[in-house]
This record gives C-alpha cells, structure tokens and sequence, in this order.
C-alpha cells in the first residue's frame, strides 16, 4: 500500500496529468511541469523516478517513428557523457537534503524557464568536447533532479539539423536517458515499489492528458502556449522555492 494521503496522490495525479498536456502541445517540459510540485507532494525521492518513469515510456512509441532521422554523430556523445556521470547525481539525490534539493529543482527550473523565453540559443560551434561536457552536466541534472534535458534542447535546437532530426535526437536522447537514470537508480535502491506504483497510478491520467495536449496542438499558437507554459513554470517554481 502507499504511504501517502489520498488527496496528496490525487493532486499530484493532476499534477501529472497536467504535465502530460503540456508536454502534449508543446512537446517539450513534462519533467519540468511535474518536478517542482510533485518534490513537494511526494518528496525528491519518489518524484525523480517517477518523472523519469513517465517521461521514459511516453517517448518511446517515437523511437520507431524517429529512427531514420537520428543523428547518432550527435546525439551518441551526449548520451554516453550522459550516462556515466548519472550515478554522481543519483548519489546526490540519495544524501542530500529534501529541502535543499527541491530549492534547487525549483531553481534549475527557473533559470531554463527564463533563458527559453528570452529566446537564448546557443551560438558557438557543436563539437565533440561540447557535446560530451553538455552530456555530463546533463546527466548530473538528471541523477538528481530528473531535469536533465533543458540544456540540451537549447544546445540540438541551436545546431543546422532539419527539425524533424532535432526532434529524433531529442526523443532517442529522452529515452536513453531516462533508462540510464532509472537504471543508475535502481541499482542504488531508489527505484523502489513504491515509486514503480506511484508510477503506475500516474500513467493512466498522464497519457491522457498527454492524447488531450496533441489533439489541441493545432488550436494553439505555439509560440504563445509555450510562453505561457515557461511563466508559469516561473511562477510555480518561485513558490515552491518559498515554500
């Protein structure tokens, strides 16, 4: 049975479902919409592997779609640096202070939300030391915050791929990272029964929410969604750092 009250599980179900349309509409920010809250909800420990749960298995039916688009040259040293300092930001997750730790997610998310709404791209040139430093730095955040793309979306968004192979290393980098996590985590105990059942409870409102956010995607302006999306991000996360 899980530990916590019924309506603390029912808000961060909303929390997750809300997620799921946002990531839905605006295809990136899942992890984002749910971390703050839900380490508030459930505490950092279960909501790192949920997230991760949630967001791994909602981009994988992409892999098949993205495949012949992937740019492994890449997104392959991302993914490697990614996922051999994961078990530094695992272990940050398992010692550090709850409190601590959810101020900080709050702040990560703060300080993305507000360079993707000013626009900011990253403007030197993608080369290998680049992508394996991004990749680590990512893999840190992801260990102990499960926010560990923001980084790299700004960094693929800013290179001369086609939008359709920015979108493939995305979805394959997400995938591969979000096992990476999980699995760095399940080896030190994190990825427990009750955070593969929290999980499993999530699912259901999550997707659709996910179904929800695609079917309105084209009566949205995009640009304006997701500004409306990273302020309240903003917002949410300052109260949380309050808290």
């Amino acid at each position: 049975m899980l530990s916590f009250a019924p309506e603390t599980l029912a808000l961060a179900g909303l929390v997750a479902a809300a997620a799921g349309v946002i990531r839905g509409i605006t295809g990136f920010g899942g992890a984002m919409v749910m971390a703050p809250p839900l380490a508030l909800l459930l505490g950092p420990r279960i909501m790192v592997p949920v997230t991760l749960l949630l967001e791994g298995i909602a981009a994988m039916p992409m892999l098949w779609q993205t495949r012949r688009e992937v740019r492994w040259r890449t997104i392959g040293p991302i993914l490697a640096a990614c996922g051999v300092t994961v078990p530094l930001g695992a272990y940050v997750l398992v010692v550090a202070d709850p409190v601590t730790l959810r101020r900080g997610i709050a702040v990560i998310v703060i300080v993305f939300s507000l360079l993707l709404l000013r626009g900011w791209r990253y403007s030197g040139p993608q080369r290998l030391g680049t992508s394996i430093g991004l990749g680590g730095m990512s893999g840190v955040m992801l260990g102990a915050t499960s926010i560990g793309a923001p980084a790299v979306i700004i960094y693929l968004l800013s290179g001369p791929d086609r939008i359709a192979t920015t979108r493939a290393n995305l979805t394959f980098y997400l995938v591969g990272s979000c096992l990476a996590g999980l699995a760095i985590l399940g080896l030190q105990g994190v990825v427990d029964r009750t955070s593969v059942l929290v999980a499993l409870v999530f699912t259901p409102g999550y997707f659709v929410g996910l179904l929800i956010g695609t079917r309105l995607f084209s009566r949205f302006n995009d640009t304006r969604f997701r500004q409306f999306t990273l302020l309240l991000l903003v917002t949410v996360s300052i109260g949380i750092l309050l808290a």
